[in-house]
């Protein structure tokens, strides 16, 4: 007993932590717990029909002329309310009184069939404590495992437990003249006589497979409510972290550390709104917000279309990056249609809401070559970025758009990974700041 009590007080604490969930995470809960339940009917439809088959082909040793046979009545009205269930837990979680119903109504329909085998065999009601459908018992106490609520594998237990008590009473008290309880299990195991050990033996058995289930199931559900929380925030922080770093992490054995870097080959573009912040100085901060917001969208959008990654947002400005062929265009391909289709974009849309609704233009820096991608910051806060020469480069091409008067562009390696089927324009050189040679640049006709 004092094991169930603590686990029972450590259940009354779960809840409470469980309580205390967002509204998000309980909704994931429940359609875990309704999917459950609705399983549990299914089950439930299969133990009757399986019921009805077995008493369908089975030899019927009772007198033809007996007026009322209550097996095909109690698997009636088991199917009836085994159909009520499926409909209605397809419906919505159904709440607890239902369940525990359900519960009720599996235990009474093991016990009734049971009780029924005396009258239809013509035996006395001894006989139907040696019947082996006690066994189906066990099947119903574990289908509450399903709904990862201990609350009903107890009660299924207790349920399952107190009614085989109810038939064991009902056999020592149903003739006061004849208890058929005996001492001799030679007999007990030959006759229809009653050896209470033996029948005490099977509440013990059942109550003590309620408890063991209620507490692995008790554990699994901690694990599993620990799992959606954690999952739940993983996909929150998704949005903070580029998606293919979130795919790396869950498969990598290393925890992300500040350090934790790889070299690749990427294409990388800088984008930058032209004269935004005199645009910014016009607008109150909210619709700033919204319209940077909507920007960011329109333009992650055909992003994704090409592969490319965000890296980092900074302020009005975009790093992103290229690393994979997409469509059978290299990374750089990629990178050069992004920023083709992002200009013909925003010459198309405005962004802003109903009252302000401006357009935007910007300008966009792209360069090839090797960049280090990983995690940068403290021990405790980190962010996924890429960083090189490749990405200083890019941000340098993007800011001499203003002395080219350009909207893209790209570096003599972008060039060159590129196929012919895009018209580059070279516009000149330029003297970058922390290079010793002047950089080739390249524009797009497009």
């Amino acid at each position: 007993m004092t094991i169930v009590a603590k686990m029972l007080k450590d259940i009354a604490r779960f809840s409470e932590r469980h309580a205390m969930l967002p509204e998000r995470v309980l909704q994931k809960i429940d359609s875990h717990q309704a999917k459950s339940e609705q399983l549990i009917g299914w089950v439930q439809l299969a133990v009757v029909v399986i019921f009805s088959v077995l008493y369908a082909l089975s030899p019927k040793t009772f007198p033809e002329d007996v007026a009322f046979t209550p097996v095909p009545w109690v698997l009636s009205a088991y199917f009836v309310f085994t159909v009520v269930h499926i409909l209605y837990s397809h419906r919505q979680l159904p709440p607890d009184w239902f369940t525990y119903t359900s519960i009720v109504v599996d235990m009474a329909l093991i016990y009734l069939l049971m009780w029924s085998f005396h009258l239809q065999y013509m035996q006395p009601p001894s006989f139907y404590l040696k019947a082996p459908t006690l066994l189906y018992v066990f099947i119903f106490i574990g289908m509450r495992a399903l709904r990862f609520e201990v609350k009903f594998i107890l009660f299924a237990g207790f349920a399952a437990a107190a009614g085989w008590m109810l038939m064991i009473l009902y056999v020592i008290y149903s003739n006061p003249a004849d208890s058929m309880v005996t001492r001799d299990y030679v007999h007990y195991l030959t006759s229809n006589s009653v050896l209470l050990g033996a029948e005490f033996d099977k509440v013990i058995s059942i109550s003590i497979v309620g408890v063991v289930l209620a507490a692995a199931v008790y554990r699994a559900k901690k694990l599993l409510f620990d799992s959606i929380i954690d999952a739940n925030v993983a996909e929150d922080l998704a949005h903070f972290v580029p998606e293919q770093v979130v795919e790396d992490i869950k498969l990598s054995d290393a925890q992300p550390l500040a350090g934790n870097a790889q070299n690749y080959s990427a294409a990388v573009m800088f984008t930058d709104i032209v004269s935004f912040t005199t645009i910014s100085e016009k607008l109150p901060p909210k619709q700033v917000v919204n319209t940077l917001n909507q920007y960011f969208t329109a333009l992650e959008k055909v992003l994704d279309s090409y592969g490319g990654t965000i890296n980092q947002f900074q302020g009005d400005a975009i790093l992103a990056s290229f690393n994979e062929a997409q469509n059978g265009l290299s990374p750089s391909e990629c990178a050069v249609k992004a920023a083709i289709d992002i200009q013909n974009m925003l010459l198309e849309n405005s962004f802003g809401d109903d009252d302000y609704s401006i357009p935007l233009r910007n300008r966009i820096g792209i360069n090839t070559g090797e960049v280090v991608g990983g995690f940068m910051g403290s021990q405790h806060r980190l962010i996924y970025t890429v960083h090189g020469d490749v990405v200083n480069l890019a941000a340098r091409l993007e800011q001499l758009n203003k002395q080219f008067g350009t909207e893209i562009l790209v570096s003599e390696a972008t060039r060159d990974a590129c196929s012919e089927d895009f018209a580059f324009k070279h516009v000149g050189s330029s003297k970058v700041k922390g290079r010793s040679e002047e950089t080739q640049v390249f524009t797009l006709e497009y």
